[in-house]
């Protein structure tokens, strides 16, 4: 049995599919069964930390996103027979990064954790996300004109199932033990020229306009905490015209290379529309 956390978010919903369909058997956590709308081959369970037997009883290996206060529920799963650890973390742990930033601490506390825990771990590291671009989904909808920061900005994102299909081939082939695995997408590409593939899988010319970062706020980044947006925009700012990191960590595990963000933009067409 194979636990999942986040089962209905991107990467967590991709994974269980996959893993159904290489017939492992799967409980998949989540906040509100009732509207998870996953398969109903899933064993699907509410994410109560305060019953850890209805959790993990019976399962052997734990999907976890990096989360506060995870220690308990480590110490719960490993006192019930789960063995491995796969963390969905964060390319931003990497030497010389800025242990100060709030999406490092968030993953290096997780990965500490998963250390002090004694379970055998394995770490995925992805960088940017290719669903990061779906802020822009209500300016697509509403217009061909989007509005966003630094339209130079460059990135590797990476399709959400590719971080799945990592995750797949690291809870059922074994051997990942202590491993720490960077994922990226198989190519740079700038926020203006993400607009324009969003453009073209929808038919359309899109046009990104650059916004003054000192003016971008909840309009633009609604999902983003207000005491992280500085941090989060400094950030940004340090990726124009940097060459991202590049990794073949998919194909290398996978078999299959990395899907670029065009086609990520094709599969998740709907998305952007009206």
């Amino acid at each position: 049995m194979i636990v999942v956390t986040g089962a209905t978010g991107n990467v967590g919903r991709a994974l269980v599919d996959r893993l159904l369909a290489a017939g492992a058997p799967v409980r998949a956590l989540t906040r509100d069964p009732r509207r998870a709308a996953l398969p109903e081959r899933a064993e699907v369970v509410p994410f109560r930390p305060d019953d850890p037997a209805a959790l993990f009883t019976g399962a052997t290996k734990l999907f976890l996103y990096a989360q506060a206060g995870a220690a308990p529920l480590l110490a719960a799963a490993r006192e019930h027979g789960v063995r491995h650890v796969v963390l969905l973390s964060s390319g931003i742990i990497q030497e010389g990064a800025d242990e100060t930033h709030p999406i490092h601490v968030m993953h290096a506390t997780a990965e500490r954790q998963i250390r002090d825990s004694g379970l055998p771990w394995t770490f995925l590291r992805p960088n940017a996300f290719a669903t990061n671009a779906l802020q822009y989904a209500p300016q697509i909808r509403a217009g061909d004109t989007v509005r966003g920061v630094f339209a130079d900005g460059l990135s590797a994102p990476i399709h959400e199932d590719d971080i799945a299909a990592v995750a797949e081939r690291v809870l059922l082939d074994g051997g990942h033990e202590g491993a720490s695995h960077r994922l990226t997408g198989p190519a740079a590409t700038s926020n203006a020229e993400q607009v324009a593939a969003i453009g073209e899988a929808l038919g359309r010319k899109l046009t990104f306009v650059e916004t003054d970062p000192a003016e971008a706020g909840p309009e633009l980044f609604p999902y983003v905490p207000p005491q992280m947006l500085e941090r989060l925009l400094q950030s940004f700012a340090e990726t124009v015209g940097v060459a991202p990191e590049i990794t073949g960590t998919v194909e290398r595990l996978t078999g299959s290379p990395a899907r670029t963000f065009a086609q990520w933009a094709r599969d998740h067409a709907d998305d952007f529309r009206a």
